[in-house]
Parts: structure tokens; C-alpha cells; sequence
């Protein structure tokens, strides 16, 4: 994927991407501790405390660690540094056994100096506070033992007097108790000693000299509020485009002009980019309200495509400055104006809209246009050309008001466009088509070019029985709406009829969609039709369809061209008398009278 399909998946997902930035900020707000925080270690010093000479049989490392890693030591620490806050110097110290022998102490600070000074703050806390400790315990135990060598000094004079008076026959017998009792004795004198030597010294001593570095800075265990916010938005934020790339990859939704054209086999005859909310909130064409927007832009380019890859009737120049009723009574009489249904696979994708801004960019070119509403399930049509809802075509179509053409055509808030809106009917949408053919013929009459929407193809049959009296068709597809599967569908359905397709016209796109690929010879023709015939050379092949069913109906339909392709419906019309009308012979006399 190029860099610039990756900007425009994430310009696709800002949402998604929100979301993640917005979750992180949030896990992060709530696991950092509020209140005064430490600045972490910019330096690192290490500290070694081991037992002295001699004191290794009495010195227990469990013991001096616990003791280490206790409040008292801290508060200590704290004390000599002048430092009010304790917990600020338990968060930059950690003690550590790393053998049975040797204590480590790793102190942090944003300086060299603070770093020194709290590791040797804390060395001399613990060997102090541990020295004391063990002299109060030493003598604690001092004064049991002189308490027991009392009571064996007491024993053995005891014993040594029951020597003495004793016979000599009776004195072997009383040797051994009176020489335990002075072992016991000696031992427990040698052992006093022991312990009031040690007393008079420090039980562990410092090892070596401080060990200060500088430290790496890991900004993953500040504790500053600031920082872990910092980092939270930046792994969100990642976690959000990891997401955005994996979804766009599953999306089979077609988005690129290439995808379009491979999943329909149809040119992309027109890209209108994404519109804004503001640009979706203007109640009529943008090319009309906004006329230098790019939007209107794309709806002009799509309007001369249109008109190129068209019908010839379509393509014909426009009546110019000739006002004089009966000329143009006799021209459109003559040359039945060319019908152009606007067509779609789903709904939401711009069909509507995309009749409107066309009818305004055709109207710019002097032609009259006529836009016909047969959405009979969503009529919208009047809303974007600010005419109000009343009766319209499903009056016309149920015979209700079949007789009065005239008067159900309504202009619009754009010269040159009028319209026919959807009208209000309680009928069957799918019975109103009926009789759509007689309705065109006589709406051809009242205009250069017919604009008709209708339904979605794949969620109504509308569409599809109208198709059959247009001249052409166009296919709107939104960027992300359809699946290549409900193109194909579309496709399939659109070949059954006959009626030529000018092209498909992509809309919501975010800049170019696609590099354009260039049919071969025998493909599909510069005019943009599918499988009709150019306007000024020969009938070019249409594209390769599965045989079925299907392939076998078409070809059995009556007028076709060579190769199995179906004569364009514009080119199979009756000559002039089928178009007449029982009152039109009568509207051109009256005219030419005038």
C-alpha cells in the first residue's frame, strides 16, 4: 500500500483512532498516582553492606534485609539529608540480597551529588541502626546469660563442697557432675564475652566505595502524571492505526476507481470527493449554491463525460437563444428528448443528490431539463430543488391524473430544471411502473433531457422495469457502500436489459482513487458503454459474461447487433408517429399559427 492509501485508511478511521488515543488517556489518568511525585533517576549509585570480620556466624542477611527495608532506616535517611518527605526517599532506594553475605543498595536521583549523598545516607542508616539493634540484643542476651552463669556458679560451689566432705571412696563418683559444672559454666562465660566483644563493635560494615553511573532515563517508570499521559496517547494512538490498517485490509468494500471498475466491468466516468457535513447540510446543488466548489467541479466533469458517452441525442447542442415556441415544439416532436435513469445497487449511495447537481450542471449548458422522481419508497428529489411535496408522478402513473402532464411539471430553485416530484401515493410501488413507458413518452415532449431516480436495484424491482424505456443509464456508487459481490449483481442485472451504460460515478472519495486502466482493443469502448457501439466508428466487443440462462435469454432478444451485443434502446425507438401524442399533432399547429 502506497503512503498515500495509508493516510487516506486514517483519514477513513479518525474515529477508530479517537477511540484508542481516548481509551488510553483515560487508563492512563487513572493509573498514575495524583499529588506530589519524584523525578525520577537521571543517576544511579550502588552500595555493598557485609558483615564484619568475626560477626558472620552472627550476622543473618534475612535479618539485615528486613531491617533495610524497614521505616526506620528510611526515616533515618531522610533525617540526615534534611528531607521532610520519607516516602520520597523509599520511591529512590532498593535493597536487595544478592547472596547470603552481601546486601545491595541502588539508589536514583536526578544529580550525581543526590544520588551519592541518599546512597550514603542510607548505607550508614542501616549499619548504625542495625549496630544498635544488635547491641541492645547483645545485651539483652548478656544479661540472661550472666543470670544462668549465676545460677551454675551457684551449682558448681555446691557441688565442689560435696567433694570435699566427701570420703575418698565417694570422691570418683562426684568428679563427673563436678566437671560439667564447670564446662557449663566455662561455656556460658566464653559465650558473655563473646557477645560483649561484638557489642563494642559494628555488626556490618560498607563494601567498597559507592558505584554512581548515569542512568538511561526510562520514562516508563516516571511517576510523573504528565509523562505517563504522554506515553499513553502515543501507545493508543499506535494501537489505533495497528487497528485502522488490519480493518481496512479485511474491508472488501469497494473504494478505489480500479475496484469499481473491475467489480462492475464498467468505466468510472466521473469522482466526486468527499463532501462535509456543512457541504451535506445545503438544501440544493452545490453546483448551484457553491459553483467553484471541487465538488461541483467533479459534477461538471461527469456532465460533459456524459454527454460525450451518452446517446447522440444527448450529446446534440442545445437550442440556444431560440425562444420561438413553435421551433421548439417541432424539434422536440422530431427528436424526442434522450431519458437517463440514474441508478444504484444499495441505498445511501447518492443517487439523489447526484440527479440534482447533474440536472444543474446539464441546465448550464442551456438545456431544459426535466427530472422525473419514481423513488416511490424514498422520494427526496424535491427537497434538494427546494420544491414542495404535492402530486406528482404516482398520481401520473395510477391514472389518476394522467390527462394533466402540464400541470404536475414544477419548476425548481434552479433555471432550467424542472420536476415532477414522487407525489403521494398509498399503491403498491412496484404496480406504479406499469405505465411508466407512456408517461416517458409524452415527459420527452417537455424537455432536451430526462433525469429519472428510482430505487435501489437490489432492494427493488422499480428500477429494473424502468430501465427498459431509458436510452441510458448511470450507476452511482458511494466509496465504502458496496461490496464486490453486490456489484457484480448490479452488473449482471443491468447487462439482461439492453439499455447501454454510460458509466459508473464514484462518489465520497478522498483524492485520486486509482490510477486509470487502459482497455485494450475490442474492450470497452472510449465512450464508456458497455458493449455499444461508438458514436464514430464501430460497435466495440462487449465484455466477457458467464455463460448461463441468462446469456441465452439476451441473445434472443430482437434487435441485435453483431457479436451478440443488444441494439441501444435510442437506435430500436420508433420513428416520430410512435411518439405522438393524441393532443400533440394539435399543440404544433397551434404553435406554428402563432
Amino acid at each position: 500500500m502506497e503512503p498515500a492509501n495509508h493516510f487516506t485508511v486514517l483519514r477513513r478511521y479518525w474515529r477508530l483512532l479517537a477511540g484508542c488515543t481516548l481509551a488510553a488517556l483515560v487508563v492512563g489518568w487513572l493509573l498514575t498516582p495524583a499529588g506530589a511525585t519524584v523525578d525520577n533517576a537521571k543517576w544511579e549509585c550502588k552500595v555493598a553492606i557485609t558483615p564484619v570480620a568475626g560477626a558472620g556466624d552472627t550476622v543473618r542477611a534475612d535479618q539485615v534485609l528486613s531491617y533495610a527495608q524497614g521505616a526506620d532506616v528510611a526515616a533515618a535517611a531522610a533525617k540526615a539529608l534534611g528531607i521532610a518527605d520519607t516516602a520520597e526517599v523509599i520511591a529512590r532506594r532498593t535493597v536487595t540480597a544478592d547472596s547470603p553475605q552481601m546486601l545491595t543498595i541502588a539508589t536514583t536521583g536526578p544529580t550525581r551529588q543526590s544520588c551519592s549523598d541518599l546512597a550514603t545516607a542510607y548505607s550508614s542508616a542501616i549499619i548504625k541502626g542495625y549496630s544498635d539493634e544488635s547491641a541492645r540484643s547483645a545485651a539483652e542476651t548478656i544479661k540472661k546469660l550472666q543470670a544462668q552463669a549465676d545460677a551454675q556458679q551457684q551449682q558448681l560451689n555446691e557441688i565442689q563442697a560435696q567433694f570435699n566432705r566427701s570420703s575418698a571412696a565417694d570422691q570418683p563418683k562426684l568428679q563427673p557432675k563436678l566437671t560439667a559444672a564447670n564446662t557449663s559454666l566455662t561455656t556460658t562465660l566464653t559465650t558473655i564475652s563473646k557477645l560483649a566483644n561484638s557489642a563494642q563493635t559494628d555488626a556490618i560494615q560498607q563494601w567498597g566505595s559507592i558505584d554512581a553511573r548515569q542512568g538511561s532515563g526510562n520514562l516508563l517508570s516516571s511517576p510523573s502524571r504528565g509523562v505517563r499521559l504522554g506515553l499513553a496517547v502515543a501507545l493508543g494512538l499506535a494501537l489505533g492505526v495497528v487497528a485502522a490498517l488490519m480493518l481496512s485490509r479485511m474491508d472488501t468494500r469497494l473504494r478505489s476507481r480500479n475496484a469499481v471498475e473491475e467489480a462492475f466491468n464498467l468505466p468510472v466516468i466521473g469522482e466526486v470527493p468527499h463532501l462535509s457535513r456543512r457541504q451535506r447540510r445545503v438544501r440544493e446543488p452545490l453546483v448551484r449554491a457553491r459553483p467553484s466548489d471541487p465538488a461541483a467541479e467533479a459534477y461538471r466533469s461527469l456532465r460533459s463525460t456524459l454527454l460525450l458517452t451518452g446517446p447522440d441525442s444527448l450529446a446534440r447542442p442545445a437550442g440556444g437563444d431560440d425562444r420561438d415556441p413553435a421551433r421548439t415544439v417541432s424539434r422536440r416532436l422530431a427528436e424526442p428528448a434522450p431519458v437517463v435513469l440514474v441508478a444504484s445497487g444499495s441505498s445511501r449511495d447518492g443517487r439523489t443528490i447526484t440527479i440534482a447537481n447533474l440536472a444543474a450542471a446539464l441546465a448550464e449548458t442551456g438545456r431544459e431539463v426535466l427530472v422525473l422522481d419514481c423513488d416511490f419508497r424514498h422520494p427526496q428529489l424535491h427537497a434538494h430543488l427546494g420544491v414542495g411535496d404535492g402530486p406528482g408522478m404516482a398520481e401520473l402513473l395510477s391514472g389518476e391524473r394522467l390527462g394533466e402532464l402540464d400541470d404536475l411539471v414544477r419548476p425548481t430553485n434552479v433555471a432550467g430544471v424542472s420536476l415532477i416530484t414522487g407525489g403521494n401515493t398509498t399503491a403498491y410501488p412496484a404496480a406504479l411502473v406499469l405505465r411508466a413507458g407512456e408517461v416517458l413518452r409524452r415527459a420527452r415532449r417537455h424537455a432536451d433531457v430526462i433525469l429519472v431516480d428510482t430505487s435501489p436495484l437490489l432492494h427493488a424491482n422499480d428500477a429494473y422495469d424502468l430501465v427498459q424505456h431509458a436510452d441510458a443509464v448511470l450507476v452511482t456508487v458511494r466509496s465504502g457502500n458496496v461490496t464486490p459481490e453486490q456489484a457484480d449483481r448490479v452488473a449482471e442485472l443491468l447487462s439482461r436489459t439492453g439499455v447501454p451504460v454510460a458509466g459508473v460515478a464514484l462518489l465520497g472519495t478522498y483524492g485520486p482513487s486509482g490510477r486509470r486502466r487502459r482497455a485494450p482493443a475490442g474492450g470497452i469502448g472510449t465512450n464508456g458503454t458497455n458493449g455499444t457501439a461508438g458514436r464514430n466508428g464501430p460497435p466495440a466487443a462487449a465484455p466477457a459474461r458467464p455463460a448461463g440462462p441468462a446469456a441465452e435469454r439476451g441473445a434472443e432478444r430482437p434487435g441485435e447487433l453483431g457479436g451478440g451485443r443488444t441494439t441501444p434502446s435510442w437506435a430500436r425507438r420508433p420513428p416520430e408517429d410512435d411518439g405522438g401524442g393524441p393532443g400533440e399533432p394539435a399543440l404544433l399547429r397551434e404553435a406554428e399559427e402563432r
